[in-house]
């Protein structure tokens, strides 16, 4: 296992990252003056939270005049709309959502190879994941994986708080945890490939046969667990731990926990898809979304991942990755449609089959 702070340092990634042709700066700063009538209106899926979404739209949409429509979809569920769409593609960029389906597009021939001239300001796991893809999609923020749970209910029932991936297995949390689908979010893709890095294929689902006894529901958002958490309606959730520090700054009794065997982590992505009808507004929304301008509107909406510009402030209130136990998470394999296709097919026969 490694440090978070292998997530900043060069030796985690190698560079050689892979050239691809793209509009230069200059001509990126003349395409944003440019109205909306001469680019179209701009379809952009949206893998965080509603509230963010529609920030970047607003953002964009003042700076450069170009309109945007914005629809907001798990990551399982973008994934499907845009191989459905593949012949006629109704999507231009898919902004957001944890990275493996993103490569899994990419590995697909869904999407497009674009270099930005941002791309020495990025963090080096933004750039890996851009190298991986071969160029179709870059990291955008980075996020940890772990707990959120309700701190006045476990209070009241005089519960300890679970602090490690063994403790989701206690009695007390029977029927009092929520996760999500992973064939639908990406969040929980993300936590059963961790558990399969962590314990072994076959350790990793016994354990979650365990573990469904103590689960209520598998919901369809990745973060739809911090937010019943939040009220109340659940104990426990499994989510990326931004996710719970939203719902805790917005005044809910909930706190955030890192698993202390060690946790894995999200790189959310960028891509810009194939047979895009708008690829110059579609590059421009890229590189807005890579600026610390684009960047900041995340902080702004109460959303605390890791933002992947080095410019880019970070804030205060985001997990503090180096104080977290992250594993060496295998992007490169879990990554894959494959990998994917596998794993979920296992956890849709030995779970969701004798899910409540």
């Amino acid at each position: 296992m490694t440090s978070a702070g292998s997530l900043t340092k060069s030796n985690w990634i190698k560079s050689n990252w892979i050239k691809s042709a793209g509009l230069g700066l200059g001509a990126l700063v003349a395409l944003a003056a440019q109205p909306a009538q001469a680019q179209g209106t701009l379809t952009v899926l949206c893998g965080v939270q509603e509230e963010w979404c529609k920030a970047i739209a607003v953002a964009f949409e003042k700076k450069t005049g170009t309109a945007v429509a914005m629809s907001r979809k798990s990551a399982g569920e973008a994934l499907a709309q845009i191989r459905a769409e593949s012949a006629n593609p109704k999507t231009d960029v898919w902004w957001g959502g944890p990275g493996d389906p993103h490569l899994q597009a990419a590995e697909e021939g869904l999407t497009l190879a674009y270099e930005s001239p941002q791309q020495a300001d990025l963090q080096p796991w933004a750039q890996s994941q851009y190298k991986q893809s071969q160029g179709r999609s870059v990291g955008v923020y980075a996020g940890a994986l772990g707990f959120v749970y309700n701190t006045e209910l476990l209070g009241k029932r005089k519960i300890g708080a679970p602090k490690c991936w063994a403790d989701l297995l206690r009695p007390e949390f029977r029927d009092e945890i929520q996760m999500a689908n992973p064939n639908a979010s990406g969040t929980a893709y993300t936590a059963l490939a961790t558990l399969v890095q962590i314990l072994g294929e076959d350790g990793a689902f016994d354990y979650l046969r365990k573990l469904n006894d103590n689960v209520n529901q598998y919901t369809k958002s990745g973060s739809a667990p911090a937010a019943a958490a939040a009220r109340s309606e659940t104990l426990v959730g499994i989510v990326f731990m931004h996710d719970g520090i939203n719902q805790k700054i917005n005044g809910f009794p909930v706190d955030v926990a890192a698993p202390c065997e060690g946790t894995g982590y999200e790189i959310g992505s960028m891509s810009i898809l194939k047979g895009t009808k708008n690829p110059d507004a579609a590059k421009a929304f890229y590189e807005f979304a890579l600026s610390p301008e684009g960047q900041a509107t995340g902080a702004e909406t109460k959303q605390f991942q890791m933002p992947s510009n080095r410019k880019a402030a970070i804030p205060p209130e985001a997990p503090k990755l180096e104080a977290i136990r992250m594993i060496d998470y295998n992007f490169q394999k879990y990554g894959t449609a494959e990998e994917r296709k596998r794993l979920l097919s296992r956890w849709d026969a030995d779970i969701k089959a004798v899910a409540k």
